[in-house]
C-alpha cells in the first residue's frame, strides 16, 4: 500500500500576530450592545425566530442587527450573524431555515416497524463512523443565493466568527473593525459561513483558499466569550458599559450513565461531543458574567431536552422551535425590549470595500 505523501508545510494563520498589546480604540457612546448566537445545525431555527419575534414586538420596522455593535456566531449561529450584518431582516432569516432545513438535511425514510428502525439506526451508525453524513452543495446554493460576492467587508456590524483549520489552530474570522484587522475583509462571505459550519459528520471540511476549515463548535460553540475579548481588547471601553444578549439552540441534557460511570469505553461515550459544547457554553457564560457582571448578561435558550432534537431533524426543529421562541420572547419580554430600544450605528472600517478615508 502506498504512503500518503507528506503535506507541504505551511505557515500558521497565527504567525506574525502582535506581540504585544492591541492599540485601544476610543469608544464615543454610552455603552456597547453584543449580540452572540450559538451553533445547534437546523437547531438554528430557534435564535432565528427569536429575533424574528423581537422585530415584530420591538423594532419598529427595522431589523434587529441593527440594534447591536458586535455580533458573533458560530457555525448556524455564524450564517445568522452575517445574515444580520448586511441589513437582512430575522424574519428572512428564520424562512431560509424553514423553507430549505429539509433540503439540507434530507429526511430519512421513517418505518413503522420497530426492527426495521432499529436496522435502519445500526446502518446510519455504522455507516457515519467513517463517512460524512451529507452533501454540502444544497447548503452552498442557498448561502449563494443569501450573500452573493458580499465580502466579509461589506458587513455593517463588527463579526466575530470561530473556525478551526487543519492544523487544529483556532481562527477568528474578523470585520476590518480595527487598523490590525487587514486580512479577513477579503473573505467571501460564503466562504466564512461554510467554514463554521462545517460540522464533524455532518459535513466534510472546508476547502477555503490554501487550508481546510472545520466547525468552530468544536472549540467555541458559545462564542460570548471570543465578541467580549476583542471588545475589550480593542476598545477603551469600562466593562461595566458592555451588555450581551446570548441566544442557544436548547442544549442537551445530559447526566452520565451507569455504563459510563462503570465501564468507560467509546462506546458508552460516543456522545461525549454534546455534553463538552454544553460544558464550553457554561464556562463561557461564567467568564463573561465575571467580566461585565450577570446583571448585564442576558441568556436566552430552551430548557435542557431529555429527548434532545438532533442537529439534523429539520421536521421536529421547525415543528417545536418556533413555539419555544415565542415563549421565550414572553419570558423576558422586558430586558429583551432593553436591547432594542435604540439602533446603533454601523461600525468605521478601517480596510476594505467600507473604508473611510483616513480611518
Amino acid at each position: 500500500m502506498q504512503e500518503e505523501a507528506p503535506r507541504t508545510p505551511r505557515s500558521r494563520r497565527s504567525e506574525g500576530a502582535r506581540p504585544d498589546l492591541r492599540p485601544q480604540l476610543p469608544w464615543d457612546y454610552a455603552d456597547m450592545r453584543v449580540l452572540s448566537i450559538d451553533g445547534g445545525g437546523i437547531r438554528g431555527i430557534l435564535p432565528a425566530a427569536v429575533l424574528a419575534e423581537c422585530e415584530e414586538r420591538f423594532c419598529r420596522g427595522r431589523c434587529a442587527g441593527e440594534f447591536f455593535d458586535y455580533i458573533a456566531g458560530t457555525s448556524t449561529g455564524g450564517i445568522i450573524a452575517l445574515g444580520l450584518s448586511i441589513g437582512l431582516p430575522a424574519r428572512e432569516i428564520l424562512a431560509i431555515y424553514m423553507e430549505n432545513g429539509a433540503e439540507i438535511f434530507p429526511p430519512r425514510r421513517q418505518y413503522r416497524n420497530r426492527t426495521a428502525r432499529r436496522l435502519q439506526a445500526a446502518w446510519h451508525f455504522l455507516r457515519n463512523l467513517n463517512q460524512y453524513r451529507y452533501e454540502r452543495a444544497a447548503l452552498e446554493r442557498k448561502l449563494l443565493a443569501i450573500f452573493g460576492d458580499r465580502l466579509l467587508g461589506h458587513a455593517e456590524r463588527r463579526l466575530v466568527i470561530p473556525s478551526f483549520d487543519e492544523y487544529n489552530e483556532v481562527h477568528l474570522f474578523k470585520t476590518p473593525h480595527h487598523g490590525d484587522y487587514q486580512r479577513d475583509w477579503e473573505e467571501s462571505m460564503v466562504d466564512v459561513a461554510l467554514s463554521t459550519s462545517a460540522a464533524p459528520t455532518f459535513f466534510s471540511t472546508y476547502k477555503n483558499g490554501d487550508r481546510h476549515f472545520a466547525d468552530g463548535g468544536v472549540w467555541a460553540n458559545n462564542p460570548i466569550m471570543t465578541a467580549l475579548v476583542d471588545a475589550m481588547a480593542c476598545y477603551e471601553i469600562d466593562r461595566r458599559t458592555i451588555r450581551i444578549l446570548s441566544l442557544g439552540c436548547v442544549e442537551s441534557d445530559f447526566a452520565f450513565s451507569e455504563d459510563q460511570m462503570t465501564k468507560g469505553g467509546i462506546w458508552h461515550w460516543k456522545e461525549i461531543i454534546s455534553s463538552a459544547m454544553r460544558l464550553q457554553s457554561q464556562n463561557a457564560l461564567g467568564q463573561a458574567g465575571l467580566l461585565i457582571g450577570r446583571d448585564h448578561l442576558l441568556r436566552v435558550d430552551g430548557e435542557p431536552m431529555a429527548h434532545a432534537i438532533e442537529l439534523d431533524d429539520y421536521h421536529r426543529a421547525a415543528a417545536e422551535l418556533p413555539e419555544i421562541a415565542e415563549q421565550l420572547v414572553d419570558q423576558h419580554s422586558d430586558r429583551l425590549a432593553d436591547f432594542f430600544a435604540e439602533p446603533r450605528p454601523p461600525f468605521i472600517a478601517f480596510n476594505g470595500p467600507r473604508r473611510m478615508p483616513n480611518a
